[in-house]
C-alpha cells in the first residue's frame, strides 16, 4: 500500500485557522435547521419563531394549491426528469410552463432553468466574450457578477444606480458588443433600477440589458407581472434589446428561474448556456405547481395590496422608533427593508436580542455587504400580519434604544 505523503507542511492545514480567523472577525456563517410551520412562523433549531428573512413574498410558498399541484405533477411525470432538457429531460409541462411565462411577463418566448443563479452564470457567456465588454452595476447579485467574470468580456463596475457613470463608460469603450447587466430590485437594499434609463443608454449606444428581477417578479408591475411591467416595457412595448430573467423561488413560491425575450435570444441561449445543456432538467413537478402559482400570482391582487401595507407601517414605525440612533433604514419602496446597523459584531447582537424575542432576522456581514454596513435584511411577506410588524418595530426600537449610547453630560 502506498504510503500518503506527510500533511505537515500542507497547506491543507490552513483552513483551521482560516475559520478561526472568520470566526474572529465575526464572518462565519452557521447553517440553521427549519421547519415551516403556519404563517410567518418557523421552527429553528427546535425553536419558534417569527420570521423576517423569506422570499416567500406572497405567501405562496405552503399554498395548498400549489402543494396538490405539485403532488399531480408527481403523479403524472414522476419525481426527477432523468435527463437535460436536450436529451428527454424537457417535459410537456416544462414546455407549457415556458408558454405561460412569456405570456405572464408580455415578452415573445422564454427559457425555463432548474435555479436562479445558474440561469445568470451561464446566459452571461453566452452571449458576450473575449472582446466584448459589461457593464455592472456595483450591488449586482453575486450571480451576475460571476456570470460577467466566466465570460471573459472586459467589466466595466460603474457606482451603484450611476447613470451618468454608465454612459460615459459606454461612450470610452471601443467594444462592438456591449451588455448592461442590473438586478431590477437589489437585494440588499431593497431599491428599484432605473429600467427606462438603462434602456434609453442601450438604445443610444447599441447596447443589451439583462435585467434580474429576482426580487420583483411577481411583485411589481400590474398583477404581479414584474418591473417591465411596472415600468410600461412589456407586451407591446416591448424592447429587443431587453433579456428579463426572474426567478421561480420567491414571490412564486416553488423553485427554478427563467429568462424571456426575442425569440432570436432565446433560441440563441438555448443553444448556447452551458448551465441549461450540461444540466438535469428541472422537474416536471415543479412546472407543474408553477402553473398554478402564475394564476394564483395573476387573480389575487389583495396579497400584493396587503404586502404594501405592510411595508409603509414598517417604514413608518422604525422611521419614528429608530431616531436618536445610529442605525440608518434604507430608501426602499419593496417587500426588501434594510436596516443598517455598521459593525458586524453589532449587527449580530441585534439579531441575537431580536431571537431572544422570538424574532428571527438574520444579520447581513460581508462580503455580501460593504465593510461597515452590516445590516439586518427585514423581508416581508403577505403571510405577516400587522401584529407581527408592531412586533418587531417595538423590539427594534428596545434594542436601539439600549445599545444607542447615553450623552455624556457636561
Amino acid at each position: 500500500m502506498a504510503i500518503n505523503p506527510s500533511l505537515t507542511s500542507s497547506w491543507l492545514n490552513e483552513f483551521p485557522a482560516r475559520i478561526a480567523e472568520l470566526d474572529r472577525t465575526h464572518l462565519r456563517r452557521r447553517r440553521r435547521v427549519v421547519v415551516p410551520e403556519d404563517g410567518a412562523h418557523l421552527q429553528i433549531d427546535g425553536q419558534r419563531m417569527l420570521a423576517f428573512c423569506s422570499n416567500d413574498y406572497l405567501g405562496l410558498a405552503s399554498h395548498p394549491a400549489l402543494v396538490q399541484a405539485a403532488c399531480d405533477g408527481a403523479r403524472a411525470f414522476g419525481v426527477g426528469s432523468a435527463a437535460s432538457p436536450l436529451v428527454s429531460g424537457h417535459s410537456a409541462a416544462n414546455e407549457a410552463l415556458e408558454h405561460a411565462l412569456a405570456r405572464f411577463v408580455g415578452q415573445p418566448r422564454a427559457l425555463y432553468f432548474y435555479a436562479g443563479y445558474a440561469t445568470n452564470i451561464g446566459i452571461v457567456p453566452a452571449l458576450v466574450g473575449k472582446g466584448d465588454a459589461i457593464f455592472s452595476d456595483a450591488l449586482n447579485h453575486a450571480c451576475l457578477i460571476d456570470g460577467a467574470r466566466l465570460s471573459s468580456a472586459q467589466i466595466h463596475r460603474y457606482a451603484h444606480a450611476d447613470i451618468a457613470a454608465l454612459e460615459q463608460a459606454l461612450i470610452n469603450s471601443p467594444a462592438r458588443r456591449k451588455l448592461i447587466i442590473s438586478d431590477a430590485v437589489f437585494s440588499m437594499d431593497g431599491d428599484v433600477a432605473d429600467v427606462p434609463a438603462l434602456l434609453a443608454l442601450c438604445e443610444r449606444h447599441d447596447a443589451l440589458l439583462l435585467l434580474d428581477d429576482a426580487h420583483g417578479f411577481g411583485v411589481l408591475g400590474p398583477q404581479g407581472r414584474g418591473c417591465l411591467a411596472h415600468f410600461g416595457l412589456s407586451g407591446e412595448n416591448a424592447s429587443p434589446r431587453v433579456l428579463y430573467m426572474a426567478t421561480l423561488g420567491k414571490a412564486a413560491g416553488v423553485a427554478g428561474a427563467f429568462v424571456a425575450g426575442s425569440e432570436a435570444l432565446i433560441e440563441w441561449l438555448l443553444q448556447k448556456t452551458r448551465s441549461y445543456i450540461f444540466a438535469t432538467a428541472a422537474p416536471a413537478l415543479l412546472a407543474t405547481a408553477l402553473q398554478t402559482s402564475l394564476q394564483l400570482i395573476e387573480r389575487e391582487e389583495w396579497r400584493r395590496e396587503h404586502l404594501q401595507g405592510l411595508i409603509s407601517r414598517l417604514r413608518q414605525g422604525l422611521t419614528q422608533g429608530l431616531q436618536g440612533s445610529s442605525w440608518r433604514l434604507g430608501e426602499s419602496p419593496t417587500a426588501i427593508q434594510p436596516v443598517v446597523i455598521g459593525p458586524n459584531d453589532a449587527a449580530l447582537a441585534v439579531m441575537d436580542g431580536l431571537r431572544a424575542r422570538g424574532l428571527w432576522v438574520p444579520a447581513i456581514r460581508p462580503p455580501t455587504v460593504a465593510e461597515g454596513t452590516a445590516r439586518l435584511r427585514i423581508a416581508l411577506s403577505a403571510a405577516h400580519t400587522e401584529a407581527d410588524i408592531d412586533r418587531l418595530v417595538q423590539a427594534l426600537t428596545e434594542l436601539a434604544v439600549a445599545m444607542t449610547p447615553t450623552p455624556l453630560r457636561s
